[in-house]
């Protein structure tokens, strides 16, 4: 359990904070995580990692001479908001473009890639490579769809080491994807592990057992066995890691044995001793292994084994020299520190809106209070919901983007309501991060964009806005109804609505059907199998049990149409 904190809410925020305290030698603080504080050469690609905090020395860890140009850093296990990588991207950059590279996460994919977009019509040549390394996630054939977990460090070292050696973006970018291709993944836990302020951990092991393919965001595995000894598990990882390598593997290996959190040197040393006897046995050359605590999950109980198979190209960027706070190799030359100071963007004004922008801009203001109320109320229960088949932070990542979004609007009241709206969506989606982040975040702008700077507005408007909402998630989120997401629920309830007022009802009325309509669905999704995120590995556990992200959509409609039907019934207000 994590137990030194002041507020749990600013736990990923401070720790990252006194992390760049202790490594100034190292990294800098900029807006959305850390860059080199050393200098780097003019024309340079910028290998720009992240991901959710919670895994140290990923990601942050890993920014120095020799890796990675700078890190996005997100709250627990959420991925950055795509502000936040923007911006470390463009402090980050030297001219030379920039290669984003993550773990192949949903959230993380939405955010990292409308950063990519924001960054190459800002005139910085930006490209993309997704780690997925973890082979219990999805079979051989389904390679882009397996999670990035500890490989993530392979693909970071053979890219930040091409960039250091001054090669083009594109060669950077052949270098990494050819690395990601031929490294694999599988992870083990004993245990779960607890959040920050939480009274349990986000999964259980039983007794006696471990559990078999585990994510390294809290998701439990996706088989649980009879806890093994050091010998039968070095066995276990090793037979099936080699069962997947690629077609044209050859015979030298890199082993990496990583520890998760609470399983140490000791113990890592043992097992790494009885799992090089089996890759020799199988007669393979161990080359410059690594065995420690590479991509953590906080506390949990549990640790993976990666193997990068090596050709001659990649096997010189893995062996030249680095220099970063949490991974060192080789000898370097030191580099002169550099000034950082002046790598903020300045603010944007506040667009102020009409008089009827500025009225409509009040209600957007109650609606997203009863958002952040609705989700207070069952955040408990949301995350719960996600833990039985994903890694339990629905909850937890709902209540940050409300409260940052609530207080968003609150500070921007009195302006137009798309000013409003983007004020709130982008505090969402900064503050929460994740897969819901980034799709709550991109809607809520969408619909503020939607609803415009107009001298009046009438029912359509509310329509437009409705529907720019349905539209922004279904093409960020690239899902459809069946695919057991928050989609299930939001489509129906976006048809009601439109139906309801093609029909004569006014907003209010139509408002309150539609989330009747989205409740019922939200429930619904219990009897479909997962087909988007990372409850999809673990469809089985799913069955049964509704979407939470369905859930949270049906509970915030019906509390918003509550609002809106309360504020008509004693004012007389209307859209």
């Amino acid at each position: 359990m994590t137990s030194i904190f002041d507020d749990p809410a600013a736990f990923s925020d401070e720790a990252l904070d006194g992390f760049v305290a202790a490594n100034r030698a190292y990294v800098a603080r900029v807006d959305g995580g850390v860059i080199r504080s050393t200098e780097m050469d003019a024309g340079q690609v910028a290998l720009v990692i992240g991901g959710g905090s919670g895994h140290y020395p990923a990601f942050a860890g890993l920014v120095g001479t020799g890796l990675a140009a700078a890190a996005a850093c997100g709250n627990l296990f959420a991925s950055p908001a795509a502000g936040q990588v923007y911006r470390v991207a463009k402090a980050a950059q030297l001219g030379g473009g920039v290669l984003l590279c993550f773990g192949n996460y949903a959230g993380d994919v939405l955010h990292f890639g409308q950063a990519q977009q924001r960054l190459n019509a800002a005139g910085i040549e930006t490209r993309t490579v997704v780690v997925s390394d973890d082979i219990a996630s999805a079979p051989i054939d389904r390679l882009d769809q397996r999670r990035g977990i500890a490989g993530d460090l392979t693909v970071f070292k053979v890219a930040g080491a091409a960039a250091e050696a001054g090669l083009p973006l594109g060669e950077v970018e052949r270098l990494a994807i050819r690395t990601n291709y031929r490294t694999r993944s599988l992870g083990v836990a004993f245990a779960g592990c607890t959040l920050p302020g939480a009274s349990e951990p986000l999964f259980t092991v039983p007794e006696g057992k471990m559990s078999l393919g585990l994510g390294i965001h809290g998701e439990p595995g996706i088989s649980e066995h009879d806890l093994p000894s050091a010998s039968e598990l070095a066995q276990l990882l090793v037979d099936k890691l080699l069962q997947d390598k690629p077609d044209d593997a050859g015979t030298r290996v890199v082993p990496i044995l990583n520890g998760l959190g609470t399983v140490k040197y000791d113990e890592l040393f043992l097992l790494y001793g009885k799992i090089e006897k089996l890759l020799i046995a199988a007669g393979l050359d161990v080359v410059e292994p690594e065995c420690g605590e590479l991509v953590t999950s906080l506390d949990m109980s549990g640790l993976s084994l990666t193997l990068l198979w090596l050709d001659q190209e990649i096997a010189g960027f893995w062996a030249a020299p680095a220099d970063s706070p949490a991974y060192r190799k080789g000898n370097l030359t030191a580099r002169a520190q550099r000034d950082t100071r002046q790598l903020s963007e300045a603010a944007e004004a506040a667009e102020q809106g009409t008089e009827d922008a500025i009225r409509v801009g009040h209600l957007a203001v109650q609606a997203l209070e009863t958002v952040r109320a609705v989700v207070v109320e069952h955040e408990d229960a949301l995350g719960k919901l996600d833990a039985i088949a994903g890694d339990g932070d629905h909850g937890i990542g709902m209540r940050r983007g409300a409260d940052a979004a609530a207080d968003a609007a609150c500070a921007a009241a009195g302006t137009g309501v798309r000013n409003i709206l983007t004020r709130a969506g982008e505090a969402w989606s900064e503050k929460a991060g994740g897969t819901s982040g980034a799709l709550w975040g991109t809607a809520v702008i969408a619909a503020g964009n939607a609803l415009g700077n107009k001298d009046s507005y009438t029912s359509a408007d509310a329509a437009a806005g409705v529907e720019a909402f349905a539209m922004a998630v279904t093409e960020l989120g690239r899902a459809e109804l069946g695919d057991k997401t928050m989609v299930d629920a939001l489509l129906p309830f976006a048809r009601s609505f439109r139906s309801e007022l093609d029909g004569g009802a006014d907003a209010a009325h139509a408002l309150t059907k539609a989330a009747q309509a989205a409740t019922e669905a939200a429930g619904n999704t219990a009897e479909l199998s997962p087909k988007k995120g990372r409850a999809r590995p673990l469809a089985a556990k799913s069955l049964g049990h509704p979407d939470p992200g369905a859930v949270s959509f049906g509970l915030i409609a019906e509390g918003v149409a509550a609002t809106f039907e309360s504020e008509v019934t004693e004012t007389g207000a209307s859209l």
